[in-house]
């Protein structure tokens, strides 16, 4: 029995980690690539990541006969035009005030209930039009923005939705008066239980699109676009800010996909091998088992421009760890320029190559 079990050990850490990765993946509409003349399935590609308000059953065809996968990208959070037309769902700063655009994203109150059937509607209705293989939840977080640098890491949400939740849920009477005196006696007295509540929020919210997904599509995985960063950055301020608790989401993510965007969060390429690396022992997961993570690398050239170099050691560097994906930001970035489409068929017919052999 010893010397079966120490073969065992030997053959699944033997595996070379090209044998494990399941998707290779683009993110954005293929139609650059067809514009090209290009097969995804002769460039390696298994899987497209694409917005669902791109999708069309064209699309959906096309891509099938090229063998691929299919992925909706679902903007969750993300309030740009509803909050104007529904200004009940603006978020609430600790001043009282509604909050202002961060850059160039806009979030909304998670606990608005009109904003929510909205949302739910919405997946409902994508769902049942076409038949996906998985949906991505994107801008998964308290308003807020990570994709800089320097982040924008406002406290909110002090709505009166919010104040109304947070006391049923964690049996605290709030004080009466501004919003301002409300949300500075809360955090300067209960933050703990106030950090907790915005995290349970954000997971309720996955939990709640799975049990959708699972109603119309029960094969279909849960993914999500999430921020990066580790437990300490920016003090904390993915979970303290941002609202997103790994020990909760663990339960019922399918995929995680960080955005390990290095050139948008003034990092250099070989960070991303080092953040997977973390977030493989951070979750404490496996290639062949649930969650599973494939990371979003960036191709696209902003800030500055990505060579083929560069993008070939962010492609490797996302299959680090416990990786098992991968896929790029964006189709458009690797299909104009032609050195990253090499790369990008290089680094995917290797991996076909070796999990055949």
């Amino acid at each position: 029995t010893s010397i079966l079990l120490s073969l065992l050990f030997f053959l699944s850490y033997s595996q070379a980690p090209e044998d494990t990765v399941e998707i290779r993946g683009i993110y954005g509409h293929p139609k650059p690539f067809w514009d090209k003349g290009l097969n995804l399935k002769d460039l390696g590609v298994n899987a497209v990541f694409v917005h669902s308000g791109s999708i069309n059953q064209e699309m959906m065809n096309q891509a099938r006969s090229e063998g691929q996968k299919v992925f909706a990208e679902f903007a969750t959070l993300n309030g740009k035009n509803y909050v104007d037309r529904h200004p009940e769902a603006w978020a609430i700063d600790d001043k009282g005030n509604r909050v202002e655009a961060a850059s160039w994203f806009m979030g909304v109150c998670p606990t608005e209930p009109g904003f929510r059937k909205y949302r739910f509607d919405q997946l409902r209705d994508l769902l049942t039009k076409f038949d996906l293989d998985g949906v991505w939840m994107d801008y998964v977080h308290w308003h807020a923005q990570f994709e800089e640098p320097e982040p924008i890491l406002p406290e909110t949400c002090f709505c009166d939705h919010c104040l109304v939740e947070f006391s049923k849920d964690s049996g605290l009477e709030i004080p009466q008066g501004h919003t301002a005196i409300k949300a500075k006696w809360i955090l300067d007295h209960h933050e703990e239980a106030w950090r907790d509540w915005r995290c349970e929020v954000i997971y309720d919210w996955t939990v709640e699109i799975k049990r959708i997904i699972k109603q119309e599509r029960p094969e279909a995985l849960l993914g999500l676009y999430h921020c990066p960063w580790n437990d300490d950055e920016f003090n904390g301020a993915r979970r303290r800010i941002l609202g997103l608790d790994y020990n909760l989401l663990n339960e019922s993510i399918d995929v995680f996909s960080p955005m390990v965007y290095h050139r948008r969060m003034g990092r250099n390429a070989d960070w991303v091998k080092a953040n997977i690396e973390w977030f493989s022992k951070r979750l404490q997961v496996s290639k062949d088992g649930y969650p599973k993570i494939w990371p979003i690398v960036q191709a696209h050239n902003d800030p500055g421009i990505i060579g083929a170099e560069e993008f070939e050691t962010v492609l490797l560097g996302a299959l680090a760890g416990e990786s098992s994906g991968v896929m790029m930001f964006t189709s458009h970035a690797v299909a104009e320029d032609s050195g990253k489409t090499a790369v990008m068929k290089k680094v995917y017919r290797q991996l076909i190559d070796a999990k055949s052999n």
